[in-house]
């Protein structure tokens, strides 16, 4: 399950627990939580601010030696796990939703939508007063050396355009 405050302004969604977020039991605790812990300090935003949740809520891998290789979810899981989310979304009620790559955001927008195309834009959704997609931060972690700042530039710049949203926006 996510973690944070119910009522919490922020909610960011992602795919599924990576490998240590499943042994932990905690969302973004890993890798990409350092990225996204990173990118959400960099935008001025604080994660304790935040409710944090996955779309998918296992950990679904194909076991390579001893090591557990993460493999995308498939439509049935994200079916399979969407009651929990829905969820999350009736106790948090964020006022803004941040979807955390492609797949998070397929199971809240549709199967058109395109990370390259649409991140970083309002998407219509009534989920939340602002709705929007950006890169995971595991992407940012599979970059190639000379484009990693870059992604993660543009990570950082999505979600600090979340927060002075929701700065203009905080009484409403």
């Amino acid at each position: 399950m996510g973690e944070g405050r119910a009522g919490a302004r922020l909610m960011l969604v992602g795919e599924q627990p990576g490998d240590r977020e499943d042994r932990e039991g905690h969302p973004f605790v890993g890798p990409a939580g350092r990225v996204l812990d990173e990118a959400l300090e960099r935008a001025g935003i604080d994660r304790r601010d935040a409710y944090v949740s996955n779309v998918v809520k296992h950990f679904r891998f194909t076991l390579r030696g001893r090591r557990r290789i993460h493999q995308t979810p498939e439509r049935v899981h994200v079916a399979a796990c969407r009651p929990w989310l829905d969820a999350e979304l009736a106790v948090v009620k964020p006022q803004a939703l941040v979807l955390l790559g492609a797949t998070a955001a397929r199971a809240i927008l549709g199967s058109q939508i395109r990370i390259g195309r649409d991140r970083g834009r309002p998407q219509p959704c009534d989920l939340a007063e602002l709705v929007t997609l950006t890169t995971h931060p595991s992407a940012i972690l599979r970059a190639e050396d000379e484009d990693r700042a870059a992604a993660m530039d543009e990570l950082v710049a999505d979600l600090h355009g979340v927060g002075t949203w929701m700065a203009e926006h905080r009484g409403s």
